[in-house]
């Protein structure tokens, strides 16, 4: 299939050698052309279909270019209008400017005109269709520079990324919420052959059926209640490029047999509409529920999973990949913390020891909290939530020397912090007494008891 898409323009002309010429012209140069002998015609064809440019005469029998014009801009508002006459005046070039036009050539024009005129206004139309999606990366509330870990699971995601991008095969991510999915995703397609084209993210849990069909699939005008106008759904707009439906788990079963279309034909219809639309965007899918199961109880159709389950991708949860978080942390302290703040090698197992329910994006936001809230230079396990600190090591027992050897460090840090708590415990929690059973000054245990995330706020001292 050819990845380029043809342009589609319209041409509204009621002179039938004009309307000719034009539409010779413009298929030699590549683009999809529909034609009109007059202005009512032009009106059905920008009903049932969606153009990227109109050029439309502006004096005709009945309805003249100037009704063109209106239609166009009310049932298409992305669509760019060019007018054309023999019988031009200033007043007509102002009014067809006016009400929204591109352009107004005179009749009769030299061939090389019209090509740059078309030429000129295809490109504002992709800049703005770019803008467009630039606007929903930025609104994309989840996002990472890089893909971060030296863990044997990341080490081996990171291998098979470039292998499957080069592809054009559906991609399946699974992973627990917060794991990264949209960052894989994007990866993928950043590194693909289709990366100077869209990459297009919707999520299918935050919008209610109606609304996600008419997103995906886009919509006539009339289609339904506030359809004021024909819009593109988001598979045009990643035509060439990729499409990424994130929780597809939670896809009313409906839409997914339309999803499915999509994937085995490349061709789909806008709601409202009678007209097939052929697009060429790779689908990459992610979801965090286990999606054999709800085959089984019908929330998802087994054809669309083993469409999308093409190529497989599984991200680890970071519970297990915990060699990863001292890099996770750098790199979020860097980029909250601009290099200022630090972080305390306690403070780092205490991280360590964490589970992690909410993953990479859980993290993400203590290192943001405690880089706004910290009044040191160096992060303490103090500094660190409760819900952290209260997760410690099993400290039942020594680990055994072995050849690979131990870390007699945190060893005696587990021994201390351990001490430290059942004095506090056989001291119902009067510090001072806790200090004398241990033998330490109180400024001393303090600073033991902050050091170790067990204290208060005010042994910060």
């Amino acid at each position: 299939m050819d990845k380029k898409k043809k342009e589609k323009i319209l041409i509204v002309e009621d002179e039938q050698g004009m309307n000719e010429i034009l539409r010779i012209l413009l298929e030699s140069d590549g683009y999809e052309v529909s034609s009109a002998m007059d202005g009512e015609k032009g009106i059905e064809l920008l009903k049932k279909d969606i153009f990227d440019l109109a050029i439309t005469d502006i004096k005709m029998p009945g309805v003249d270019g100037f009704e063109v014009l209106k239609k166009a801009k009310e049932l298409s508002p992305n669509t760019l209008v060019i007018m054309v006459t023999a019988f031009g005046t200033t007043e007509s070039a102002i009014e067809a400017m006016k009400l929204g036009a591109y352009d107004y050539i005179h009749k009769p024009f030299k061939i090389d005109e019209i090509r740059i005129v078309v030429n000129k206004a295809l490109e504002k139309r992709g800049l703005r269709r770019e803008l467009e999606v630039l606007r929903e990366e930025i609104r994309t509330t989840y996002r990472l520079e890089n893909i971060i870990g030296k863990s044997p699971r990341m080490q081996g995601l990171l291998n098979t990324i470039p292998k499957i991008a080069q592809s054009s095969s559906s991609v399946l991510i699974t992973g627990e919420s917060g794991s990264g999915k949209e960052l894989v995703a994007r990866a993928i397609h950043n590194i693909s052959p289709r990366a100077e084209k869209a990459f297009v993210a919707i999520n299918c849990a935050s919008l209610p059926e109606g609304l996600l069909e008419s997103e995906l699939l886009g919509y006539m005008k009339g289609a339904f209640t506030g359809a004021t106008h024909n819009k593109e759904g988001l598979f045009e707009i990643a035509h060439a490029g990729s499409i990424f439906l994130d929780e597809i788990g939670e896809m009313p079963i409906n839409i997914q047999a339309k999803i499915l279309r999509v994937i085995e034909t490349g061709t789909f219809r806008r709601l409202g509409g009678t007209n097939d639309v052929k697009v060429d965007a790779r689908v990459i899918a992610a979801t965090n529920k286990d999606l054999k199961k709800a085959i089984k109880t019908g929330e998802f159709r087994e054809d669309l999973f083993y469409r999308l389950n093409v190529v497989p991708v599984r991200i680890p949860p970071l519970r297990e990949r915990k060699e990863d978080i001292p890099l996770l942390v750098e790199h979020f302290l860097k980029k909250f913390g601009h290099g200022e703040i630090g972080i305390s090698p306690e403070a780092i197992r205490v991280m360590v020891n964490y589970s992690w329910p909410g993953n990479v994006r859980e993290l993400e936001n203590v290192i943001e909290r405690i880089v706004l809230l910290t009044e040191h230079e160096i992060i303490l396990p103090g500094d660190l939530p409760s819900e952290l600190r209260e997760t410690e090591p099993d400290e039942g027992r020594l680990p055994d020397l072995t050849v690979s050897g131990i870390d007699l460090d945190r060893i005696l840090e587990d021994m201390e912090r351990s001490y430290i708590k059942g004095a506090l415990e056989l001291a119902s929690g009067v510090k001072t007494e806790a200090a004398r059973l241990l033998n330490l000054s109180f400024r001393s245990f303090r600073h033991r008891l902050y050091k170790y995330g067990i204290g208060s706020e005010e042994d910060k001292e």
